[in-house]
């Protein structure tokens, strides 16, 4: 059964960081691109950054510098780095799984708070 599990949100202060990890289960992970995706309240998801099954990276301009986006695809895991965080960071952040757009999942989100 597919599994996407989410890990490592919580409460920090501004300019702190957190790691935040998807653990992916029942797919053939290596040939997934792999993505996160943020939800603020009252506004659209939008997409943070993205790595291909290659290992090339996107991501949104507003985090370009502060956030790193790495893969592990010998333990099914991708990984968002945050560094610098700012209030605006706050948000649910969901892992994104897609194989040629042709199937695609979703976790269920991990809370990111960023306030002092």
């Amino acid at each position: 059964q597919l599994q996407l599990v989410e890990s490592g949100g919580g409460l920090v202060q501004p300019g702190g960081s957190l790691r935040l990890s998807c653990a992916a289960s029942g797919i053939t992970f290596s040939i997934y691109t792999m993505a996160w995706y943020r939800q603020a309240p009252g506004k659209q998801r939008e997409l943070v950054a993205g790595i291909t099954s290659g290992g090339s990276t996107n991501y949104a301009d507003s985090v370009k510098g502060r956030f790193t986006i790495s893969r592990d695809n010998a333990k099914n895991t991708v990984y968002l780095q945050t560094d610098s965080l700012k209030p605006e960071d706050t948000a649910v952040y969901y892992c994104y799984a897609d194989h040629l757009r042709i199937i695609s999942y979703w976790g269920q989100g991990t809370q990111v708070t960023v306030s002092s």
